[in-house]
């Protein structure tokens, strides 16, 4: 199976309205449609379609939590 690429105009349409909620964090994208933490769509100040990178690493619990969720595909230039 090919990996999916996203630009950020492509993630910004994974927004949980008709389409599955996608974040990106250092490149990666990940599925956060099912996660508890995610389903207002914002968890901690971060909007879903989004990179989070920069807001993950303010998180308290950090990246471990990011191995529990379905990775999708790669962000792009």
């Amino acid at each position: 199976m090919t990996e999916q690429t996203f630009t950020k105009e492509q993630l910004a349409t994974y927004n949980g309205e008709g389409k599955p909620a996608y974040i990106a964090v250092d490149g990666v994208i990940y599925d956060v449609t099912n996660a508890k933490g995610w389903q207002k769509l914002v968890h901690h100040g971060n909007k879903v379609g989004n990179d989070v990178t920069a807001g993950l690493a303010k998180s308290p619990h950090g990246p471990r939590v990011l191995a529990k969720l379905p990775v999708v595909g790669k962000l792009v230039d």
